[in-house]
């Protein structure tokens, strides 16, 4: 029987290669994931590693709380007093020690903009090349700074075509800074570090243009001979306060790389996320090219039953057959994900996340979970089939047009597709509402959901084949003439068949039009949140529209002809009733930009808030019970506590607010966190929007590079420009289940087109043309693709409802042009699935195919 298997996959090289495909893909997103992800993650672990070069401990001021390190929040935390790094030094164990600052360093090209690449951030550090058995960076060109230099990498100036010599902008706390770049680095092994740039000063430059005078964020130790790690850490943690913290340079990188190894995390379960879809598409293929296979081969297994083939012998040539395509397309998509590894990375940078790289990372992990992903769905895709494939009964073998007896349980069809419908909007609907269980909980609910509803639907899809064929296929019959109205009706002559290749589409266009609803609806209810808000005439914000800017920034706004009231968000972390959250402050003419609407107080409440006020929403109130006159600790990252009391509690717009969990007045934040940074500064200004306010608000802001004056609609849409970015990604993942679905269209046109030949021929012979058969081809998978169009668009619609339903800060809205766009896209597959087919069909040999069996 291996023999006999082996010997049908040849002979039907064509059909066994278009439904391999469908694994093929699915397999090569699982393999460039993990390619992709395993790449970055080594990348940043040489950057973490390279970092802490030379160095056995690390000294950092005490964190109050997780989740408060600058990598994490783009908030600033405590700082160390140099005189930390003289206590270090007098310590006997310590051969050498250097102490450092860092913060946000915008390099300012030559056209006075702040240079950015894909939204990575701009890192700026001191360096101190007298002790270079702690510097990872590598000078290329020219030497280190001193006083009033700078230094950058190369590729930043490579594109910017600066040259040691020059003298550049740098903007850091404060206004921007003139500074002569004496030098070109690149740091240490990694070839890429992403779309980041790399600012480096001597001390004390750094220490003034991050206002971080008389202090250092962080000393890097080195033992002396024959001290142990240990024995360091024990030295350092029993002379220095309590309020610093000491690691090892390893736990140090490995700290430094925590949010980044759970975005590396994140990332990869996302890809795999749509590796998976891709799979589940590519099942609906692999069985539906199977089930078409064997019905076809109906007397060909009835002949091997004939000569004394059992049931379990078929049942196996059709297992085997299957598990050698889905070995050799997994060989096959195993190796593809290496260039679609080095698409995804290139898909990444062009919408704006800009990761650093290595050589491409191959791990065993890979290889395994690949190729076994890819036989097993094929396996198990193939079961149904094989299983009917045992049911043809050896007289078949000399009946011509046998074709395979119903199943046993074929009666219960329908009304177990819509159990399974219902058990699946059941399970979604149980993961979106139910309380008190966590997300990956709510996830696992969701996905299994879904899961069940596409194979629900998928199987009860047969019995809406008729109706939406005579309703879809009325454009095909009044524009195609004869060759239409045959396509109508071949169409509706196999309904299971139309609606497993069309199910397969559905999936696709289901997920994304999910995506577009979802989309539509935070976007719409963004842009009201804003309009309901907003009643200053301008928006500054950093270029990069998300990063804090420098306080000074609005000081020097606020002198700009015309502006009548100007008031800035702040952001920082605190800890708040045992939680890591966000809180914000307000400055005290906030009332004459923004317009909230107050549960309990009113827009005074703004100018009062003073030493002690805060105001939070009523979602955190009615959390917490709090109310007018509750008191309420805030403790932040320096250790600090705020004990502040509830004057007012607004209500937001169902889009959200500017403000964090808790928002006290500017006065009283800044006295409790270092290096205060403003996410928002609202300006109303005489005349409102004008070119001459606009023109005078950037005058004032030319210090600023990283700064930016945006209208109201402006900063609408930078604000959802990011949501854009998101949303083309997860376009182009789902592309590809798309794609999947239209290689199961071609194939199944395909496969009938074999077992049509003598029907093709027949009709050739009463005088159709070949142009005539191709358009009936091309009708039929027209029709198909828009079966699977509909249903998915409906179903997204549908399940797009429901989320939106379960998440409060997002309110229903229909995108109408996405979904017409997907509609002509549906179309658009069904004809360009044809085209294969559709040519084959015409070039038949009409003689040929009336001897064909």
């Amino acid at each position: 029987m291996i023999a006999f298997s082996l010997k049908g996959l040849l002979g039907r090289k064509l059909r066994t290669a278009l439904t391999a495909l469908a694994i093929v893909l699915g397999v090569a997103m699982i393999s460039g994931t993990y390619v992709l992800t395993d790449t970055i993650s080594q990348a940043f672990d040489n950057i973490f590693t390279e970092s802490y070069r030379g160095t056995d401990a690390v000294v950092t001021a005490k964190e109050a709380f997780q989740g408060s390190a600058e990598n994490d929040s783009g908030f600033a935390v405590a700082s160390l007093p140099e005189s930390t790094l003289r206590d270090v030094l007098a310590i006997p164990d310590v051969e050498a020690a250097v102490g450092g600052v860092a913060g946000e360093a915008s390099i300012v090209g030559k056209d006075g903009k702040a240079v950015s690449f894909g939204g990575a951030p701009n890192l700026g550090f001191s360096v101190d090349p007298s002790q270079p058995e702690f510097e990872s960076l590598t000078l290329v060109d020219g030497a280190w700074p001193t006083s009033g230099e700078v230094v950058i990498d190369k590729a930043t100036a490579d594109k910017e075509d600066f040259a040691v010599g020059d003298a550049i902008g740098i903007q850091g706390a404060g206004p921007v800074e003139r500074l002569r770049l004496s030098g070109l680095v690149r740091f240490g092994a990694v070839s890429s570090i992403g779309g980041a740039t790399l600012a480096g000063f001597d001390l004390a430059t750094a220490q003034r243009i991050f206002d971080k005078a008389g202090k250092l964020d962080q000393i890097r130790v080195a033992a002396k001979p024959g001290v142990s790690p240990t024995q360091l850490l024990a030295a350092l943690d029993s002379r220095l306060p309590d309020s610093v913290q000491v690691r090892t340079g390893s736990e140090q990188a490995s700290e430094d790389a925590s949010g980044t190894n759970e975005f590396i995390s994140f990332l990869q379960n996302f890809l795999l996320a749509f590796a998976g879809i891709a799979l589940f598409v590519g099942a609906f293929v692999i069985a539906n090219s199977l089930s078409i296979t064997i019905a076809q081969r109906a007397r060909e297994f009835a002949t091997v039953r004939t000569l004394g083939g059992s049931r379990k012998q078929v049942l196996w040539s059709v297992i085997l057959e299957a598990i050698v395509v889905g070995l050799v397309a997994s060989v096959i998509g195993l190796f593809a994900g290496f260039a679609l590894a080095k698409g995804l990375s290139e898909l990444f940078d062009a919408v704006g996340f800009t990761l650093p790289k290595v050589g491409l990372v191959y791990e065993a992990r890979t290889i395994v979970v690949a190729l076994l992903v890819g036989v097993v769905v094929t396996l198990l895709a193939s079961l149904r089939p094989a299983i009917r494939a045992t049911r043809v009964p050896p007289i078949a073998a000399v009946r011509e047009g046998a074709e395979l007896p119903p199943a046993r349980f074929a009666r219960f069809r329908t009304a177990g597709a819509v159990a399974v419908v219902v058990l699946g909007f059941a399970a979604l609907l149980y993961g979106l509402f139910r309380s008190g269980i966590g997300t990956t909980a709510v996830l696992l609910w969701m996905g299994v959901g879904a899961v069940l509803i596409f194979i629900g639907v998928g199987f009860v899809a047969s019995r809406l084949v008729r109706p939406l064929v005579r309703i879809l296929g009325i454009p095909a019959a009044q524009i195609g003439g004869a060759a239409g109205r045959l396509a109508q009706e071949n169409s509706q002559r196999n309904p299971e068949r139309t609606a497993s290749t069309a199910a397969a589409l559905m999936i696709g266009l289901a997920l994304v039009t999910l995506v577009a609803v979802l989309a539509a609806g935070i976007t719409s209810t963004f842009r009201d949140a804003v309009n309901e808000l907003f009643t200053s005439d301008y928006a500054i914000t950093a270029q990069n529209n998300f990063s804090p800017i420098p306080t000074s920034a609005a000081e020097a706004a606020a002198d700009a002809p015309g502006v009548e009231a100007i008031a800035s968000v702040r952001a920082g972390e605190g800890r708040v009733f045992g939680e890591a959250r966000q809180v914000s402050a307000v400055d005290p003419d906030m009332a004459q930009v923004l317009t909230i609407d107050w549960k309990d107080g009113s827009q005074a409440v703004f100018a009062e808030l003073g030493r002690d006020g805060a105001i939070v929403d009523d979602g955190f109130a009615n959390d917490h019970e709090l109310r007018v006159g509750s008191p309420l600790r805030v403790l932040t990252p320096a250790g600090g506590t705020v004990d502040l009391v509830i004057k007012g509690i607004f209500d937001p717009p169902t889009g959200g607010s500017p403000f964090g969990a808790v928002t006290m007045s500017s006065q009283t934040f800044d006295r409790f966190y270092e290096n205060p940074r403003n996410l928002f500064t609202f300006v109303k200004a005489r005349g409102g929007e004008t070119a001459a306010n606009t023109a005078a608000l950037e005058r004032s802001l030319e210090a600023f590079p990283n700064a930016k004056v945006q209208t109201r609609e402006e900063f609408i849409d930078n604000q959802i420009s990011g949501l854009n970015s998101v949303l083309n990604i997860l376009y182009v993942l789902l592309a590809l289940s798309v794609i999947v679905s239209l290689f199961g269209i071609v194939n199944t046109l395909v496969l009938t087109v074999f077992e049509r030949t003598r029907e093709i021929g027949m009709l050739r012979a009463i005088g159709m043309t070949r142009r005539q058969v191709r358009r009936m081809i091309r009708h039929e998978s027209v029709i198909t693709s828009m079966i699977g169009g509909v249903l998915g668009i409906v179903l997204g619609i549908v399940l797009g409802a429901l989320l939106v339903a379960r998440v409060d800060f997002i309110d229903f809205s229909l995108p109408v042009g996405q979904i017409l766009i997907f509609a002509v896209a549906a179309i658009v597959v069904g004809i360009l699935a044809a085209i294969f087919p559709a040519r084959r069909a015409a070039r038949l040999n009409v003689l040929r195919a009336l001897q064909y069996e």
